[in-house]
């Protein structure tokens, strides 16, 4: 048990610590750890609560650490594995908001933020199509896309509007 508790702090330790970009550019490497590394979670599972998790609100990686740490190791898995996610971008960010005012016009603060805003674009095309080639494809899968660019992209809605829109198309289609 111990054993099991020290390796999902270290795992999320190691997402909190490499998640540049928000919530999708952390996916990869959740997978990476609780799914090919430790096997706490199967591929088909990893997607089901992908899916899962999409529909709560809150942060992806609160609640990745909290549903692997409870099927790893209960009420003390979820709080160690929260822990090890927190610590990193918690500890940055009141470093960075302390000392930031001094080298936010540093060119090479700025080169650094832009190459890493550049890889998590990247890195969410990457998931975007993997999570999409993963999920169970019907037809109506690319009509929820569809709308969802549209909606998006053209008419300039508001995310929290798309996803009504989509779940009420759900009910509807599905």
């Amino acid at each position: 048990m111990l054993n099991t508790l020290l390796e999902l702090f270290i795992s999320f330790f190691k997402v909190g610590a490499f998640s540049f970009g928000g919530a999708y550019s952390l996916i990869p490497l959740i997978e990476k750890e609780a799914v090919q590394n430790h096997h706490w979670l199967t591929n088909s599972e990893f997607m089901k609560v992908l899916g899962m998790v999409e529909v709560f609100p809150g942060a992806i990686s609160i609640k990745f650490a909290t549903y692997t740490g409870y099927k790893s190791a209960g009420i003390l898995g979820v709080i160690v594995a929260n822990l090890g996610n927190l610590l990193v971008p918690a500890t940055i960010m009141i470093i960075v908001f302390v000392f930031y005012s001094r080298f936010e016009k540093n060119i090479y603060v700025e080169k650094a933020f832009k190459g890493v805003k550049f890889a998590v674009v990247g890195m969410v095309i990457g998931i975007m199509f993997t999570y999409f080639f993963k999920s169970s494809f019907e037809w109506q899968s690319l009509i929820f896309v569809a709308v969802g660019l549209l909606l998006i992209i053209v008419v300039k809605l508001h995310p929290a509007y798309v996803i009504i829109i989509e779940a009420v198309l759900a009910l509807l289609i599905l």
